[in-house]
């Protein structure tokens, strides 16, 4: 049930704070829950009316894509279905970073610098507008009310990005106040630290969780540790993103702090690309991102198949993102989802590109191949699987007390059983593990070459 201070917050203290910053996100927030329930047919011609807005706008405004579309012999008039974007040429970041100032649109209007990690070893630089910004905030603002919490409710964040944790103004702290949000920094994870923020999570009670899927099951596994009960605080969701969601992760958090999961995928670059729904479904923001899987090559996947999740995103008219190739796998679905929505359905996310292995017969494996051996170990509390090359493979291990010797040499052959049995493995006992700058935790990094 929602309580009155929640309601003055979504109602009249946000939209304020919006309608502030000039964005629109109220009103979109309000055509995107009517939108879910659509027929698909309906939401497909929105989403071609916009794709033909977006071509024409930055064939007259962006130099980037006027010069591209010359040069290829191509005109937004050409496109009569969504599935002909496929004329045009994927976007990469080096693309980007190489004509950064070429993709600003000539009539842009405030602009704002982001820059995603580089977690990938290919970080960023781009620009977005107030448009972008309000499809975002609303299409993140939908899902939450999916879990009947709304924006207003207690809310404990678990974050690490220096773009939030830098701008902790005093209009800022304010606002998160009045919001009634309280912000944890995520790499700063120290045992005492730790034990501040479950005795915090405990404080405020909050009504929903939101930050990383390794930020929170650390936390989960430390308040077990520590025999502390966290779920008896009436927790609604656990709201997690940034991050590849693990099996055990979820198992963990959702037995821990006594409330379900909701997934959540994308990124500052990409956008809001999609949601999990209490029935389970991972639903694509469908009126804002068109999302297609291509093969290594670049060529287009049907339905079903893995691949890497390209998306366009119909809200950039200012600085465009149109075919970007995210390094992310995944698989679309061509089911229905339960709960009624008529939002197409993420199958599955297979993680980062980069969180792949590459055995020594040059063989694909996923990430998870050698994370089920580590996981299932007894004393191992963290681990990171680091692929320097086919012939070298280093594991950095941190362990308890129980940590039996002998099962180093489990990790070694099985390992060598899954890579090839000539490959170099490394295990490495350390006192810890550093997070990513922003605060995220890769278990799987892959350098080798295919």
């Amino acid at each position: 049930m929602t309580d009155i201070y929640t309601r003055l917050a979504s109602e009249i203290i946000f939209p304020l704070h919006e309608r502030l910053k000039g964005h629109d996100s109220v009103r979109i927030r309000r055509a995107m829950e009517q939108s879910q329930w659509w027929p698909l047919e309906q939401i497909e011609a929105l989403r071609l009316e916009r794709l033909q807005t977006l071509l024409n706008s930055v064939y007259a405004h962006v130099p980037y894509y006027r010069d591209l579309f010359t040069r290829i012999g191509f005109h937004p008039s050409d496109i009569r279905r969504v599935s002909d974007l496929q004329q045009l040429p994927l976007l990469t970041k080096a693309e980007i970073c190489a004509n950064t100032n070429a993709f600003r649109a000539d009539n842009a209007i405030g602009l704002a610098r982001f820059n995603t990690g580089g977690s990938s070893g290919e970080p960023l630089i781009f620009y977005i507008g107030r448009e972008r910004v309000s499809h975002d905030v609303a299409a993140k603002w939908r899902a939450t009310r999916w879990w009947d919490v709304d924006i207003g409710d207690p809310e404990i964040v678990l974050w690490g990005s220096p773009i939030e944790l830098g701008s902790q103004d005093r209009l800022r702290q304010i606002r998160d106040r009045l919001l009634r949000t309280r912000l944890l920094p995520a790499f700063e994870m120290s045992p005492d630290k730790v034990k501040g923020f479950l005795a915090t999570i405990r404080q405020v009670r909050p009504r929903m969780l939101f930050g990383y899927p390794s930020a929170f099951a650390h936390l989960a596994t430390q308040a077990e540790a520590l025999g502390l009960v966290m779920s008896d605080l009436g927790i609604k969701v656990t709201f997690v993103t940034s991050e590849r969601l693990y099996d055990h992760q979820r198992e963990l958090i959702e037995r821990v702090f006594g409330c379900p999961i909701a997934n959540g995928y994308g990124g500052r670059d990409a956008g809001f690309i999609a949601h999990q729904c209490p029935h389970g479904g991972m639903h694509l923001t469908h009126e804002d991102i068109v999302v297609e899987i291509v093969s290594p090559e670049g060529k287009y996947l049907p339905t079903g198949e893995a691949g890497e999740i390209v998306v366009t995103h119909l809200a950039t008219q200012d600085f465009p993102f149109i075919r970007y190739r995210t390094g992310d796998i995944g698989i679309l679905d061509d089911q229905p989802c339960t709960c009624g929505r008529t939002l197409p359905l993420l199958k599955e996310i297979q993680g980062r590109s980069t969180d792949f292995l590459i055995a020594a017969d040059g063989t694909v494996l996923h990430g998870l191949s050698l994370i089920y051996i580590l996981r299932d170990l007894s004393g191992v509390k963290q681990f990171k699987i680091v692929q320097e090359s086919r012939a070298l493979t280093r594991i950095l291990l941190v362990v308890s007390e129980i940590f039996e010797e002998r099962s180093l040499e489990t990790i070694r052959a099985g390992v060598c059983a899954r890579l090839g049995p000539n490959v170099e493995v490394i295990v490495e006992k350390v006192a810890k593990i550093p997070t990513e700058a922003s605060g995220k935790h890769r278990y799987v990094v892959s350098h080798a070459k295919q």
